[in-house]
């Protein structure tokens, strides 16, 4: 049996796309269980196929696929609506199931008003789905109704059978990374909090079930050994039990596994312990959920954090040479210019180094949409509008569009004028054996500045400056093949060809085989019109592009001369 599971479209632009780039973990849990139960299942990540939308029915008439599991999240709903009805009008006899969150939580309103899709999967879809495709292969209907966790039409009704037990032992899964290649990873499933605009713990429950340390481990190397370098840790809480995570840290050592992850966590789940062990194991950046520097912001929002706590735990992760991020919501319930005053006052005492601002949105199975149907502002039919999501301030008479605009605005613009700072006021626990870290955390951001992020936004002041302060301080901790880099190449932009070329050389000592570190250095000679020495440098690298393109001007100038 063929079956295909698709990671659909979103139909609105948005600022930031890395939280919706990367197919759904689950999506690939599920294929490995029907690989591992003989059955031929392909993922196609299908998030930007709106852009060539031909493709779609061209791809569907060519894999002739029996069955369709759709990753339904909130947002990308009617790119698997359009996408189902291709596949019925191609075949009306094919399966359409959609699962995940966003399926979850409307799965009577799917089956209400779409006749293309047939079944939905409710929470944790692995056995579920693998069970229901056997009941496709029976090719009769009287079955579903024993299959737990699905809602089918019965009598042209949608009906559901009830609700899904949670996968209690999850090393009983077939690890995905035997069947795929992918970077999102995570330890555990559930979340122990209750946020007001957070679907996970009515998804997931709030009864954390942990992977095996061992387990986990394993995947990351299976992955490890088929190139993958950098992960993202997507546990919603990962340091829950530091004890686990020094484990698990220790065993991405032990194993030499040399990689960089990205890692969520609250403000107070976090010591200084935990965090070191994280930073050698290669952790380079965490994430916490502030949402306001407002404390009648966070209570709305059920985010029960103390000011301190927040304070604490950006200064610890900084201190440990690990970058840390902020998000922040704004168009709360009962935002005003005084409690955005007091989140920019907070910014300027946690200093993050980065910083995600997300207008407050509301969603299925989260407390803040229950509290909206209650008051009757809204029901499950104001998702046959083509949208993906409802923003709270729409909900809210009190709330101009303009001036939650305002807020947002004046959030970014804020945060990006002053973030050089931040990186200015960086101070580092003095460990020595965390000085190559140090240096690696120190260049890394420095090239943020230059050459990355910061360096394209118009708001981002001194950037040249805070990049040139930030590889010295590298360079303070030990030899750093980036700091060289970022070094010679700003002296080479200022012109200042035979310093460029002093710090080259000094980093070429180091990393003597180093392509980016050569060619920098014969560019400079270049512009000093030294071609011979020049093309001696680009020419260690023949088989490099970048370097023939060089060696070609090369020789043609000593030609001219």
């Amino acid at each position: 049996m063929k079956i295909l599971l698709i990671y659909p479209y979103f139909i609105e632009e948005r600022r930031h796309d890395e939280d919706i780039k990367a197919v759904p973990m689950g999506l690939y849990s599920v294929g490995a269980v029907l690989k591992e139960n003989h059955y031929e299942a392909e993922i196609l990540d299908w998030h930007e196929i709106n852009r060539t939308p031909e493709k779609v029915k061209e791809a569907i008439a060519e894999k002739k696929p029996e069955v369709i599991g759709f990753s339904v999240l909130h947002g990308n709903r009617w790119g698997a609506i359009d996408i189902a009805r291709a596949a019925k009008q191609l075949n009306p006899k094919t399966q359409v199931v959609f699962g995940g969150i966003g399926a979850t939580f409307l799965w009577e309103h799917l089956l209400t008003h779409f006749p293309e899709v047939d079944v939905v999967v409710l929470g944790e879809g692995e056995w579920t789905f693998l069970n229901l495709v056997k009941q496709f292969e029976e090719k009769h209907d009287q079955g579903l109704s024993e299959i737990p966790g699905i809602a089918y039409r019965r009598q042209a009704k949608p009906f559901k059978t009830g609700d899904p037990e949670p996968i209690k032992d999850l090393d009983s899964l077939p690890i995905p990374a035997k069947h795929f290649t992918y970077q999102h990873v995570s330890s555990s499933r559930g979340c122990a909090w209750n946020c007001t605009f957070c679907g996970s713990p009515q998804f997931w429950g709030r009864k954390i079930r942990w992977r095996s340390p061992q387990n986990f481990v394993a995947e990351l190397e299976m992955l490890y050994r088929k190139g993958v370098t950098f992960f993202y840790f997507s546990d919603d809480t990962f340091t829950l039990d530091p004890k686990r995570v020094i484990e698990i840290c220790r065993l991405i050592i032990e194993k030499n596994l040399r990689i960089a992850w990205y890692a969520i966590s609250r403000v107070d789940q976090v010591d200084g312990e935990m965090l070191y062990w994280m930073r050698r194991a290669g952790c380079i950046q965490i994430s916490y959920g502030v949402e306001s520097g407002s404390v009648k912001i966070r209570k709305a929002l059920g985010k029960r954090v103390k000011t301190e706590h927040i304070k604490r735990a950006f200064a610890l992760t900084t201190r440990y040479g690990i970058l840390s991020r902020a998000y922040f919501i704004y168009g709360a319930p009962g935002e005003t210019w005084q409690t955005i005053q007091e989140t920019l006052d907070l910014m300027d005492e946690i200093k993050p180094l980065s910083a995600i601002f997300y207008l407050l949105d509301v969603f299925p199975g989260t407390r803040l949409y229950s509290e909206l149907e209650k008051k009757r502002s809204i029901t499950d039919d104001i998702w046959l509008k083509k949208m993906e999501g409802i923003m709270y301030f729409e909900t809210d008479s009190t709330m101009k569009d303009d001036l939650v605009l305002d807020f947002g605005k004046r959030l970014r613009t804020a945060f990006y004028e002053k973030v050089h700072s931040y990186g200015e006021a960086i101070e580092l626990v003095d460990r020595k054996d965390l000085y190559p870290w140090h240096a690696d955390f120190c260049s890394r951001l420095g090239m943020t500045f230059s050459h990355g992020d910061y360096s394209r936004i118009e708001e981002v002041k001194e950037k040249a400056e805070t990049a040139d302060k930030l590889f010295k301080k590298a360079l303070g901790y030990c030899p750093d093949h980036r700091a060289y880099l970022g070094l010679g190449i700003i002296r080479q932009r200022k012109g200042e060809f035979k310093e460029s070329i002093r710090l080259l050389e000094e980093g070429l000592r180091h990393w003597p085989g180093s392509e980016d570190l050569t060619i920098c250095l014969g560019i400079n000679y270049m512009n000093l019109g030294d071609f011979k020495t020049a093309l001696d440098r680009f020419a260690k690298f023949p088989k490099s592009r970048a370097a023939q393109t060089y060696i070609d001007e090369c020789k043609k100038r000593l030609r001219d001369d």
